[in-house]
Parts: C-alpha cells; structure tokens; sequence
C-alpha cells in the first residue's frame, strides 16, 4: 500500500459525522412538496484488493467507489429516485486486471472492479397498500441472492433496466414479477464482457404463514440476445427458516431444488438441476452452519448457471467458480462465526469442492472476515480469501482492506 492509500485509508476512517435527529415531515400536499421533501443519499467506499494467482501476475487496486441519489418523498403513492456512480483507481489502474477493460492489466489477477462513471438507478414507481408497481433501473434482490441480485460486494453494482410489480393479494402471501430488458453488469461499459440485453421474465410467489419457514416457487426465464450461452429456463421452490429449541439458541434450515434448461438460442441443449441443503444453529456470540451446494451439469457438456446473481456471496470469496465448471460444482461447506467484544464480528467459512460429473478434485478455500461498526455512517472491514487449488485451477489469494460512509 502507497503512502498516499495509506492516508485516504486513514482519513477516511477515522472522521465520523453525527447525524441530527427530526420528527418526520407532513405528508407532501402537492408534487413540488415531495421533492422538496426528498432524501439524498451518499455512500463511499475505499477499498485495497490484493489477487495473487499462481499463473499470472500479481494484481492490486485502490479504488474508491461513491454513489451519490435522491429519492423523492411520496405523492398520491408514486416516487421516484434517481442515482449516480463512480468507480476511481486512486492508484496505477494499470496495476490490476480490471476484468479486461484495461490492456496494460492483462497478464495480471483479475480484479472486477473498472474505473467507471454511470447512471446507476433511475426509476419512477407507485405504490398503495396491496401492490407496487416500478419502471426503470433499479436495484433488484430476490430472495438470497442466489439467482437474482444486485452483486454489492463489487465497487460497481449490478442493476436492471425492469418494470416490476409486487403484491400481496392475502395475508402471508407475496407475488413479483418483473420484466427486463438490459441488465448493467459489474464490469461496466468498456469491458468485453457487455451488459447483457434481452427478454427476461422473473416470476417469484411464496408463502411466510408455515410454522417453521417460509416456502418460495420461482421461474426465471432468461433470454439474452448478446449472451446466447447464458439463455435459460430455472423453476424451482425453496423452504428456508428457523426454530428456537430452547432459550437464547435457535436452529436455522434451508433446502432448496431448482431445474434448467437451454433457452432461445443457446448453443448447448442440456439439463442440469440444482440442489441445497443447509442447517445451522446460534446461541449467543456463536453461529455455526454447514450446507451442501450442487449445481449440476448434463454429463459434462454445461453447468448449472446462474449469471445474474450476487455471484460472490457463493462458492468461496476467492471467486474461482463464478462461472459454473461444464462439469457442475459440488461445494460442501461450514460457516462459524462469533461476535467479538466491542463489535468485531468474525466469520470465518471452509469449502470443499468437487465436479458433479466424475468427482474430480476442485480444491478447498478458507475465507475469513472481520469487520466493525464505528457508528452508524461508518464501517470498516479486512477479508481474505485462500484457495488451494484441485483440478484444472490455480492457487489464489485474496486480500481486502475496506472502509465505507453510508448516509
């Protein structure tokens, strides 16, 4: 780390700002009241990324990500909210492979983090006490993130050019659907990975009124007319929840099935299913889970894919299996966690991983972090990820420093 990181680091860490406390205003009587009424919102995040891969080049990155929106006050129950972005390089961006968008980088660890200037969310919606309905580029989370999410852990998030709606036609009963047509990737608009364009339809329904979970359907429908080779059909349903056993400990539990098949004009007509089961329990600081993951493949001609989600949060922080090997992914795996004094948590996560087809040797990661809550604009946080590679894979570390402001 350069001198100059050091001190934004530093800086940016260590200043806090107080936020005044009002009662809330009256509801806005006209439309010039509710954007007069609106709310900024600012977030920036410094970051240090370190990649070291045993067949390339060293790669780090300083990058500042800021965010800067507003969204209007409530009238006659629409809304709407407009947000910008940049992703800076406070260091030599020829340093680090920034997913392709940089010659001089190749060679190098990938880092998916672009210096890049975008519009991030721009959406008008309407809302009453039975439904919502929302038009624009939006931020769009479903469920876990498994299959569809906004990818918060890069500087850049990802978001969607959708019209949505949700309702609730009865108690404990929740519907979405949405339709999109572009979705603004990670990698931004200079990488040779485009934002991928198309007809995409997410349906999701569940159900909260169980005793012990929460029971969810979906089908999510992609056809992409840039990206042929990610174009799918996914339905599946999930049952996730958690039960207290006795006093201050609680028992967690997820399955989870899914089926996919080709769509539009995707080169490769498979099938491939998708299978989790995970169980967990926490009594006060511990957590601690285990889980078995299985994207599968249909004897090796592709993976189960799942190319719009918060793909990081899965399959070990080293970001090895981002794309699903044509041999599927089986990924057992244990997550234990403890809440240190003074407000550290800790979570440290091991993965096993294995091909679907033939149990070929994929390797094992640790990932641990930690972070901590200075007060409530300011977070800091270290992460590191560790990969030993099996397979056709290479050894891979990771390493992040990170300080964030959120208002």
């Amino acid at each position: 780390m350069n001198l100059r990181t050091c001190t934004a680091l530093f800086a940016l860490s260590a200043v806090t700002l107080a936020a005044e406390t009002s009662p809330p205003p009256p509801a806005p009587a006209s439309l010039a009241d509710a954007i007069a009424h609106g709310k900024f919102s600012f977030d920036a995040r410094l970051r240090w990324e370190e990649a070291q891969q045993s067949n390339l080049k060293d790669s780090n990155a300083y990058t500042l990500s800021t965010r800067f929106g507003y969204t209007s006050a409530s009238f006659a129950g629409f809304q709407g909210m407009i947000e910008g972005e940049n992703v800076a390089s406070l260091g030599d961006p020829d340093d680090y492979n920034a997913a392709g968008t940089n010659p001089a980088g190749a060679g190098r660890a990938a880092i998916a983090d672009p210096t890049i200037t975008d519009l991030n969310q721009a959406w008008i919606s309407y809302a009453n006490t039975e439904a919502a309905l929302k038009v624009g580029r939006q931020r769009l989370v479903l469920d876990n993130a498994r299959f569809v999410g906004d990818v918060g852990w890069r500087q850049n998030m990802q978001t969607f050019d959708a019209a949505d709606a949700t309702a609730k036609p009865m108690k404990d009963v929740s519907l979405f659907y949405g339709y999109v047509w572009r979705v603004s990737r990670v990698f931004g608009n200079k990488a040779p990975q485009p934002d991928f364009t198309g007809n995409v339809h997410l349906f999701n329904a569940s159900y909260s009124g169980l005793p012990f979970g929460k029971l969810t359907g979906y089908a999510y429908l992609l056809d992409f007319d840039n990206s042929a080779a990610n174009s799918s059909d996914t339905y599946g349903a999930s049952f996730a929840g958690a039960t207290p056993v006795a006093k201050d400990f609680k028992v967690t539990y997820r399955a989870e099935y899914a089926s996919q098949e080709d769509a539009g004009k995707n080169p490769v007509h498979y099938r491939a299913d998708y299978y989790v089961f995970e169980l967990g329990g926490a009594i006060k600081p511990f957590d601690l889970t285990t889980g078995y993951e299985v994207l599968g493949s249909d004897g090796g001609k592709k993976g189960f894919a799942t190319p719009l989600a918060t793909l990081h949060a899965y399959n070990g922080w080293a970001d090895l299996f981002l794309n699903t090997p044509a041999k599927g992914l089986r990924d057992f795996y244990v997550s234990g966690g403890v809440a240190l004094p003074g407000g550290f948590p800790l979570k440290v996560v091991y993965h096993d991983f294995h091909s679907d087809v033939g149990d070929v040797d994929y390797g094992r990661e640790w990932d641990a972090v930690i972070s901590h809550k200075i007060n409530g604009n300011w977070t800091v946080l270290a992460k590191a990820a560790h990969y030993a590679a099996g397979g056709p894979f290479a050894d891979t570390d990771k390493l992040w420093l990170q300080s964030e402001f959120t208002f």
